[in-house]
Parts: C-alpha cells; sequence; structure tokens
C-alpha cells in the first residue's frame, strides 16, 4: 500500500483508508464479526487509516473497534469524531434533525473526547475531527479547547468535517489543522475550488469520504428496490425516484474506463481521486473483506491524464442530480 502525507507535518498513512461508519450505522444491519474480519484485513493490507466517529452508532462503532486496538494499536492511524450529537434536547442554537444537535463548545469537545477514548480503550487518538461546527461557537473556542487535548496528550493532530475555507483558516490560526473531512468524489466536486485550494495553501490534507458515492459509483446499485428500509439511503436526495435513474447514467463513462484497464467502476472512482492530487487521501468505507480488498487494490491503479480528463468531464461538478443530504442534515455543513 502506497503512503501519502497527512498533512505538511504529519505521518505517512496509508493512501486509501477505510471507513467505518457502515459496519454499524447507515447501511442497514451490521454484522459485528465480518466487520471486525474486515479491519483486521485491512491492517494486514496496510491499510492503516481507519475512520470513525462518535456518533456511528451512538458509540458502537467504537466500542468495535476497541479489540482490534487492543491487539494492534501501533499498526493503526485512528481518527475519530465529535460534534454531532443524538442524545440530550436541542441546545441554543442547535441545528440538525429532531432529537440530534451539533454541539462545537469547548465543554463537549472535552467530554467527548474523554468519552472516546474511554469506548476506543486507547490512550491518545491520532487525528481528532470537529465532525460538524454550530456557528453559534467560534471556532476559535473549539480548536483552543482541542489543542489543550493535544497539550495533554490525549490527541496527536486535530481535524475539521464539512467547513468552510473561512473557517478552516480561521482554526488553524490557533492551532494547526491537520486534515480536512470533505465528502469528494465524482459525484461531489465542490471541494474543487476554494475550498481545495485553501487546504494546499495551509498544507492541509483533505480526507475524502464517501468517495465512491454511497454505493453509486461502483456499479452495484440500479434500483431503489435494492435499499433496506434501514438503509439512511432509501431517504437521501441522490437516491430518490427519478434523480437515481439519472445519476446511474452519470456511471457509464466510469463503467467503460473499468473495462479498459481490467479494472471494477468502484476502483476507477477511487483512481480518479488518486489522480487528482497527493494530498487527497480516499476512505472508502465497507463491512465486507471483498469490497476492502477491492478498494485497496485501487492504490495500484494509474489512470493516464486522458483517461482522468474524459472521467471529470463525463460526471463535471454539479451533474448529480439531488442534494448530498437531506434538507435538515445540509443545514449543518459549510460553517
Amino acid at each position: 500500500m502506497i503512503r501519502r502525507r497527512m498533512g505538511a507535518k504529519g505521518p505517512e498513512v496509508s493512501a486509501i483508508g477505510l471507513g467505518c461508519m457502515g459496519m454499524s450505522f447507515a447501511y442497514g444491519a451490521g454484522d459485528d464479526a465480518e466487520s471486525t474480519r474486515t479491519v483486521h484485513r485491512a491492517l494486514d493490507l496496510g491499510v492503516n487509516h481507519l475512520d470513525t466517529a462518535d456518533m456511528y452508532g451512538r458509540g458502537a462503532n467504537e466500542r468495535l473497534l476497541a479489540p482490534v486496538l487492543r491487539a494492534r494499536r501501533d499498526e493503526v492511524f485512528l481518527a475519530t469524531k465529535f460534534g454531532n450529537r443524538t442524545t440530550g434536547e436541542s441546545v441554543g442554537g442547535g441545528t440538525g434533525t429532531p432529537g440530534a444537535f451539533v454541539d462545537s463548545s469547548a465543554a463537549w469537545a472535552r467530554e467527548a473526547c474523554d468519552a472516546s477514548l474511554s469506548r476506543l480503550g486507547v490512550e491518545t487518538i491520532d487525528l481528532y475531527y470537529l465532525h460538524r461546527r454550530n456557528p453559534q461557537t467560534p471556532i476559535e473556542e473549539t480548536v483552543g479547547a482541542m489543542a489543550e487535548l493535544v497539550e495533554a496528550g490525549k490527541v496527536r493532530l486535530i481535524g475539521l468535517s464539512e467547513v468552510s475555507p473561512e473557517t478552516l483558516r480561521a482554526a488553524h490560526a490557533v492551532h494547526p489543522v491537520a486534515a480536512v473531512q470533505m465528502e469528494y468524489s465524482l459525484f461531489s466536486r465542490d471541494v474543487e475550488g476554494e475550498m481545495l485550494a485553501t487546504c494546499r495553501e495551509l498544507g492541509v490534507a483533505l480526507v475524502a469520504y464517501s468517495p465512491v458515492g454511497r454505493g453509486l459509483l461502483t456499479g452495484a446499485i440500479t434500483s431503489r428496490e435494492q435499499l433496506a428500509a434501514d438503509d439512511w439511503r432509501a431517504g437521501a436526495p441522490r437516491f430518490a425516484e427519478g434523480n437515481l435513474d439519472a445519476n446511474l447514467r452519470l456511471v457509464d463513462e466510469v463503467r467503460a474506463v473499468a473495462a479498459e484497464i481490467a479494472a471494477t467502476p468502484a476502483q476507477v472512482a477511487l483512481a480518479w481521486l488518486l489522480a487528482k492530487g497527493e494530498d487527497i487521501l480516499p476512505i472508502p468505507g465497507t463491512k465486507r473483506v471483498r469490497y476492502l480488498e477491492e478498494n485497496a487494490a485501487a492504490a495500484d491503479l494509474r489512470l493516464t491524464p486522458g483517461q482522468v480528463a474524459r472521467l471529470g468531464e463525463a460526471v463535471p461538478p454539479g451533474a448529480a442530480a439531488g442534494e448530498r443530504y437531506p434538507e435538515a442534515a445540509m443545514r449543518t455543513v459549510g460553517h
């Protein structure tokens, strides 16, 4: 597995990471035994960048990783997140869906970090993200608390997720930000403007989540009937009636390039991202060994400049039908 640096001064990690969310949250029923095998297999293949969050299954995902970390901590670059609270009453200025709110206060940063450390069974988190930001809390307050966590040895690096370029600059002025996590794929290219330029100016890595479009770019999903009732995508705008068919038509060129190089569409989508810059680190999510192995193998693909251009032209920015999230969730991003 090739390596890429996590920010200008961070460590080298696997170019392709493993998003662990779906093992415990959002994409239908989980299988803890298969998920655990998947994490071990990832480490065997050199995929050492594991990404989780406290909200995934209300802590279940962090607890799922704990036994693996106990056995193989030295092999893992561990990232987790805070800010999305899924219990309690909404606080002033809270955003999100009923029963959930965004809390980026200094007090919650400290409390959430201690809780994650306990669930994960580790002494230090390698990369600690603010998952979502409440715009009523100054980013300087949040990052100041995160910097204290670094000083205390509880966190090595800090990151932000789904923020604006202005917020990134303000945060970076308080404490160096190693990474910004944003949705980035052929279907979600908003970051290619000011956000990516700001990251590069400041030496911040861009960690790309949902790099295969939540499965749309794999070619495996062809109808809504394939989505279980408890699959988050059943209510996602890009999977809605009409939008899904339009989005699937955009995948034709991805399939064509895949056929040319004897790869899968998912591998081509990941290779396209890797070709966009050495500072891009995709974290495709899966809970199955077979897909983990497929995703990891994408690191060995080298698309030609012509193929990269063809893919970008076939799925230009803004081409995907439907928003990335339902309306309430969209209100929590970009602050």
